[in-house]
């Protein structure tokens, strides 16, 4: 598998499948407690674990969200918004020497094949290092150094997906908000919170996902290649079936042959 591959997110409401591309991308992953938001990072983390080309940065305050793929991370922060940011600002100098590198190339992105790796970001409950723990400076300094990376990286391969709850401004400052071109909203109470994840507007043209059954957990609208909301249902990886896939990836990281040239594990 590819980081430059469709990533499969799920099935829409007609039963077909549904995929979104995340390279030179990023993702806003939104919704009530509940929504199913940790669910969809862990099927999108589970194509990223098994990429032969990706690199992985794992950030997730409650520690047991992403912590089965721990050991296929080049690095993994729990609560702790220092360590959050100094993985920041080293993504950000990393950022600035992969452009020095690209202009050595005279090229304006990165392609597949390139002797350097894309890197994906995956931030659970974004909300706890830029809005909860620390004082304020840390907590901005937080988000300021989140915004360039999701401004700047796409070109260098850096993709960001981070989940929260409602992500209003006092969560997310707007200009870091809007710079997120994929957009998924589970479950929201309000049409104003749905239009939150989605985007000022949506509610209005009958994309809401206040109308979500609230016991559909992981059903809502994604908002991606087609430009319109449509509704999805992601994929559901329960502990044991994420264990397997950590475990496998694991594996085929600590050889340096692709995962493409290799036979699944028995059963």
């Amino acid at each position: 598998m590819s980081v430059f591959d469709p990533v499969y997110i799920g099935v829409d409401e007609f039963g077909l499948p549904t995929s979104v591309s995340l390279i030179e991308r990023n993702m806003l992953i939104g919704g009530e407690p509940g929504a199913g938001k940790s669910s969809l990072v862990n099927t999108i983390v589970a194509h990223l674990v098994l990429s032969h080309d990706c690199d992985l940065v794992l950030m997730d305050p409650k520690q047991v969200e992403m912590w089965q793929w721990q050991k296929s991370a080049k690095v993994f922060v729990g609560p702790d918004i220092v360590k959050a940011i100094s993985v920041l600002r080293r993504l950000q100098i990393l950022m600035d020497k992969l452009y020095e590198q690209l202009r050595r190339w005279d090229r304006r992105k990165i392609e597949r094949g390139d002797a350097f790796r894309p890197i994906a970001l995956v931030i659970d409950e974004l909300a706890y290092f830029s809005a909860t723990v620390g004082d304020k400076k840390l907590r901005e300094l937080f988000s300021e150094l989140l915004r360039d990376l999701v401004a700047r990286g796409r070109a260098v391969g850096i993709i960001v997906i981070a989940a929260t709850q409602r992500p209003s401004s006092d969560i997310i400052p707007t200009s870091l908000r809007d710079l997120f071109a994929w957009r998924f909203a589970g479950r929201c109470t309000t049409d104003a919170s749905s239009d939150i994840v989605l985007g000022r507007g949506w509610a209005d043209k009958g994309y809401t996902t206040t109308s979500v059954d609230p016991n559909n957990r992981g059903l809502g609208l994604l908002l991606a290649e087609d430009g319109v909301p449509a509704l999805v249902k992601p994929a559901y990886l329960d502990d044991f079936e994420c264990a397997r896939i950590a475990a496998y990836a694991a594996m085929l990281r600590a050889s340096d042959i692709p995962v493409s040239v290799r036979m699944p594990v028995a059963a």
